[in-house]
């Protein structure tokens, strides 16, 4: 029973607040004949609002299109066959996951025997080709350069050769925008696509453009892929400089003192005043001490990442539930998966209304600020590099906040090589999840060479690299923009 009318309870004054919410409905109509070639389906995420906006602005765009692939179109394509992997420790077969493309200097998941029964040699990518992952995070998309040539990659990986090799940087640049990205991992109905076969390329339309359009992008494109090569090599010269002041072996012929040395498994012993408390023997491997010992005997002096004169702090933001956004109300959002590429980007925006405060605090990002994940894979790190600046990353990934600019690019490749890597890795802990904390890495020995000079250099060189990198960044944005504005946007 209602007492009296009620209705102007409900009216809202002038005064009253209005929330607007961060994520606008997104909608579109679909006719009754397109949701019965769909085979009926009524559920609205069946049908990609943005991708049938994508697929009607590239076919009434101002350039004719063409298909991606087919026999008539701007490539070809494919993947390996199948295979049983033989894994071994160590091989003259590293093989990369198709993950790794992203990852500017990727590395090896492992490597599998020569007996494996399949043609090795075909599963090698090769300069020029794109590479697609094509089921998982399908779309990622990156092209090979010197750093990728001639790496082993799974099968599960598309293979695209671009008929006319000026298409490539081209191809390349429509893969990667946001238009093209959409139009691949959809059909001409906006349905998504779950994997992403050869001849799926055959219905994906891109734009005719001019070849003067196509060459401008493309090289754009090809420059960016330069530097990262020489970012790359700047890298690889600062650790072998690193490796030869230290007078350090490779890993695997570094002298260890095990207990017994000829048993079938690995047996040492720790005193019980080396414990610190530690019962994981995971965190007494000999290696470790071995390479500590080593250290001591060729560098100046042994200190740590919490030493004053080597990092001002070591950051482990909180944990927190988080806002996503669309792009317009969010800000730059990537996790330890991320942490590798370039431009780990288009992946989520975290809300600036919800998490202002907090990013500003913990989660933003600073130039040569040195990143580690925490968790999971535990100590893939990267230095941030100019673009990054005040993208936020998640509280899974570590900051370390280097003293000065004299010592940001040493500590990063002493903490990228091979060595850094294991001072980081005996800190894990966790039977399932490994994970270290902010307590660990101020921990982790640092080496100051005798050689101030070779460290200079070691420094100024990881810096350069970084530069490289920031620039090989713009170059491709400036490429995504040339596309943007002259070809599929075009009046």
């Amino acid at each position: 029973m209602v007492n009296g009318n009620l209705a102007h309870q409900f009216v809202v004054s002038p005064e009253s607040k209005v929330t607007i919410d961060e994520m606008p409905v997104k909608w579109c109509t679909i006719s009754l004949s397109e949701m019965v070639k769909r085979g009926k389906r009524l559920e609205a995420s069946f049908y990609d609002v943005e991708a049938k906006q994508a697929h009607k602005i590239i076919v009434e765009g101002k350039y004719p299109i063409t298909m991606l692939g087919g026999e008539k179109g701007l490539t070809t394509s494919y993947t390996g066959a199948r295979f049983k992997r033989i894994w071994v420790e160590k091989s003259e077969y590293p093989i990369y996951q198709p993950s790794t493309i992203m990852d500017i200097k990727p590395t090896p998941d492992g490597y599998i025997s020569a007996i494996t029964d399949t043609n090795i040699d075909a599963l090698r990518v090769s300069k020029g080709q794109i590479l697609m992952t094509c089921s998982g995070t399908i779309g990622k998309v990156s092209l090979v350069s010197n750093t990728l040539d001639g790496l082993i990659f799974s099968h599960d990986l598309l293979r695209i050769n671009c008929k006319n090799v000026n298409d490539v940087g081209y191809v390349y640049a429509f893969l990667k925008s946001k238009i093209g990205n959409k139009i691949l991992l959809t059909n001409s109905y906006g349905a998504v696509i779950t994997h992403i076969e050869p001849e799926h390329l055959a219905t994906v339309p891109i734009p005719n453009a001019p070849d003067v359009l196509k060459q401008k992008i493309g090289n754009l494109i090809l420059r960016s892929y330069t530097l990262r090569d020489e970012s790359n090599d700047l890298i690889n010269t600062a650790i072998k400089m690193l490796m030869d002041e230290l007078q350090l072996p490779k890993i695997d012929d570094m002298v260890v003192n095990y207990f017994k040395k000829d048993a079938s498994v690995q047996t040492f012993n720790v005193k019980l005043s080396d414990m610190e408390y530690r019962l994981d023997a995971s965190y007494h491997v000999p290696v470790v001490d071995a390479i500590i010992d080593h250290l001591k005997r060729h560098a100046a002096e042994v200190t740590i990442v919490g030493d004053k004169r080597i990092s001002k702090s070591v950051i482990l933001p909180g944990r927190f539930k988080r806002v996503y956004v669309d792009e317009r109300y969010g800000r730059v959002f990537f996790g330890g998966k991320q942490l590798l590429e370039l431009d780990p980007t288009n992946t989520k925006y975290l809300s600036v209304s919800q998490h202002d405060k907090r990013m500003k605090e913990e989660l933003e990002l600073k130039e040569n600020t040195i990143l580690i994940t925490r968790s999971g894979t535990i100590g893939k790190t990267a230095v941030v590099p100019k673009h990054w600046v005040n993208w936020v990353a998640s509280e899974d990934i570590l900051r370390i906040v280097p003293a000065n600019e004299d010592i940001a690019g040493y500590l990063y490749i002493f903490l990228l090589s091979e060595y850094g890597a294991k001072l980081i890795e005996r800190y894990a802990y966790g039977s399932v999840i490994s994970h270290i904390d902010d307590a660990h890495i101020r921990q982790i020995p640092v080496p100051i060479l005798k050689n101030h000079d070779i460290q200079e250099k070691i420094n100024s060189l990881a810096l350069e690299a970084n530069k490289k990198r920031y620039e090989a960044y713009r170059l491709e944005q400036k490429a995504l923009e040339v596309l943007d504005k002259e070809v599929i946007y075009a009046k």
